[in-house]
């Protein structure tokens, strides 16, 4: 693979007079467009260029990426304007990231690379053993993405590497969508994963995103201790998330439900890996129909757990997520037997946890049950919070004693 090194000339953008270059100073990574001087020469820079910001006194800031035509114009690479972007550099990255993995996790299966919070804005590598799946969703590393590569192999050591071009940040930054092997070959049957105990089988090419949601990972650990002996439901499951833990955790028997047919056989598979196809249902539909359904049918579960997509993507979809939140959580407290347990989960970053537990404690009013919050929880580890950016702390879990 090649190296792709940086210009030894850089170019510079500036930021306008009174805008928050303190922000940038301490730590924050993003300037948005309305924060720049965009001139001419600006604006006609290739998306993903390598630049030296500046402040409106011409006084350095660091090196950024610039994405004329993106809101985010600029993400913060490196705070030394000598740096260069090149293998290396994202070496040193990759290894920072991976010491704190490997001292966390007995098994390489997690988040290696969680975005602006590891270093690397917009790119996000999970890790299968020997194979790992990048998202490169910024213009930046899509435009260095074999050095990027290259680092990573060099590292970790692992023999094959998928793109995944899919997803909403990529067509943002004005990014194709063409996903394919950047190393090694693609994986032939679904990666069992172990988790808490559980086995899930991540499907890395035709799966949602990169094939498993290693975040909620402290969560399902969270459910699956009050699952000895219960009846749960799984709703919004994808490969069995919180049922399979449930199982591994005791459970008398779970019900996954989800819309996707391919995702609860992945789930079914799970389950039979792990010996426990016997206490093991999946229920294909439309998770609003099929709570409704199992109302209408009188049943009930010892512990119920929701964990739907991002209702509230962006801030203009902030009131209608946060309906949907409710309307979930109405749905829900129903089927909770009597002192059973509730959980309700979003990964929406637009939609902070205050105003998440409030559409949370409406809707299970609204059933007319009464609650207690027990446990709050968030993402694991292996997804680093950037305390200067909220965003990166988008995942949300609350456990309700009904």
């Amino acid at each position: 693979m090649t190296d792709t090194a940086q210009p030894t000339s850089l170019p510079t953008v500036r930021m306008k007079p009174k805008s928050n270059a303190r922000a940038i100073r301490h730590g924050f990574p993003w300037v948005y467009d309305n924060e720049m001087v965009t001139d001419r020469r600006t604006k006609s820079l290739t998306p993903g260029t390598v630049a030296v910001l500046q402040d409106e006194n011409r006084a350095d800031l660091g090196l950024v990426a610039v994405t004329p035509g993106s809101r985010i114009m600029c993400r913060m690479l490196d705070r030394d304007v000598t740096a260069q972007i090149d293998q290396a550099w994202f070496a040193a990255r990759i290894e920072k990231a991976l010491q704190m993995r490997a001292r966390l996790y007995d098994a390489p299966f997690y988040r290696l690379i969680h975005a602006e919070a590891d270093g690397l804005p917009g790119v996000v590598i999970d890790r299968f053993a020997d194979t790992a799946v990048v998202q490169p969703n910024a213009a930046w590393a899509d435009a260095r993405f074999d050095a990027l590569v290259a680092a990573l192999i060099q590292v970790t050591g692992v023999k094959h590497v998928l793109k995944n071009a899919s997803g909403r940040a990529r067509a943002l930054e004005g990014l194709d969508e063409d996903s394919g092997i950047a190393a090694g070959a693609l994986p032939d049957a679904p990666i069992p994963v172990p988790m808490n105990g559980a086995v899930y089988m991540a499907d890395l090419v035709a799966g949602q995103k990169t094939g498993l949601f290693f975040d909620q990972r402290p969560n399902h650990a969270f459910a699956a201790r009050l699952s000895n002996g219960a009846r749960v439901l799984d709703v919004f499951s994808h490969v069995g998330g919180f049922s399979l833990a449930a199982l591994a955790g005791g459970a008398r028997s779970a019900l996954a439900v989800d819309g996707s047919q391919a995702a609860l056989d992945l789930a079914a598979q799970g389950a039979e890996a792990m010996g426990a196809a016997d206490r093991f249902e999946t229920r294909k539909g439309d998770a609003f129909d099929v709570l409704t359904k199992l109302a209408e049918e009188g049943a009930q579960f010892d512990v119920v757990i929701c964990d739907p997509p991002a209702f509230a993507p962006s801030k203009k979809a902030l009131e209608a997520g946060l309906r949907a939140y409710e309307r979930v959580a109405r749905l829900a407290a129903p089927l909770v037997a009597p002192g059973g347990y509730l959980g309700l989960c979003s990964c929406s970053h637009a939609a902070d946890l205050t105003k998440f537990r409030g559409a949370c404690v409406r809707g299970i009013g609204r059933a007319g049950r009464a609650a207690q919050l027990i446990h709050t929880g968030y993402a694991g580890p292996d997804h680093p919070l950037m305390p200067q950016l909220a965003e990166s702390g988008y995942l949300k879990a609350l456990f309700f004693r009904l």
